[in-house]
C-alpha cells in the first residue's frame, strides 16, 4: 500500500472510524468468510488486511474508485473488483441471540453517478442515487444496503420501498427527520415556535 495510509496510520482510523481491535476482528470474519481467495484470474495485489481497509474507507468516506485508486496503489479497476468481492463479506452476521442488545441506524446517502438511466436531479444538484443503509451503532459496520433508487427519492419512501425492515426484527432501530412516518424510531426535535416536550 503506498500514500497516506501506510505513511500515517494515524489515518487508518480517521478514514475507516474504526479501532485498531475493531479493525482486527473484521478482518478475521472477512477471513473465515472466504475473503481470502479470489476465485478467479491472478492471485490480488494487496493483501487482505489492505483489501478490508480498501473497502471500509469506500463505505465510511464515499471517495470515487478513482480516487482511492492512487491511495492503495493500484488500478481503480482492481478496486472495483475489490469492493465487489468482499464488500458483501463485511456485513455484519446477525444472530437472534444479540439482535435484541443492538442499536442500528439507517440514513441515506446520495451517491453521484452518471447513468441517468438509474440516477436522478437530486438535492445536491447532480444526478445520483438514493441508497438506504443501516449501520450498526456500536461497531459502525454496514449491516444491510438496499438497491439504489432515484436521488430524488424522499428518505421516507426509498426505506418503505427497499425491504430492509424484513432484517430488523427485534432490533433497535434509529432514523433521522427524513424518516418520520415510518417503522423507525425517529428522534424528537424541537420545532420553531413549538413547546419541548414534557418528560
Amino acid at each position: 500500500m503506498t500514500g497516506v495510509l501506510r505513511d500515517e496510520r494515524v489515518w487508518v482510523k480517521t478514514f475507516t472510524g474504526l479501532r485498531a481491535d475493531q479493525f482486527g476482528r473484521l478482518l478475521i470474519a472477512v477471513r473465515e468468510r472466504g475473503g481470502e481467495g479470489c476465485d478467479w484470474g491472478r492471485p490480488w495485489r494487496l493483501p487482505l488486511a489492505e483489501r478490508v481497509l480498501l473497502v471500509a474507507v469506500y463505505y465510511r468516506t464515499n471517495l470515487t474508485m478513482r480516487q482511492l485508486a492512487p491511495l492503495f496503489g493500484v488500478s481503480p479497476a482492481t478496486v472495483c473488483q475489490v469492493i465487489q468481492r468482499l464488500g458483501p463479506l463485511l456485513a455484519l452476521a446477525r444472530t437472534s441471540q444479540d439482535a435484541v442488545e443492538r442499536l442500528w441506524v439507517v440514513d441515506g446517502t446520495l451517491i453521484p453517478i452518471r447513468d441517468r438511466k438509474v440516477g436522478a436531479s437530486s438535492r445536491n444538484y447532480r444526478f445520483s442515487v438514493n441508497v438506504q443503509v443501516i449501520v450498526d451503532a456500536e461497531t459502525r459496520l454496514v449491516v444491510a444496503a438496499a438497491r439504489p433508487v432515484p436521488g430524488n427519492t424522499a428518505d421516507a419512501k426509498a426505506w418503505r420501498d427497499s425491504g430492509l425492515a424484513d432484517h430488523c426484527e427485534g432490533v433497535t432501530v434509529l432514523g433521522d427527520g427524513a424518516h418520520i412516518n415510518t417503522d423507525l424510531i425517529v428522534p424528537h426535535r424541537k420545532r420553531p415556535g413549538r413547546p419541548s416536550l414534557k418528560g
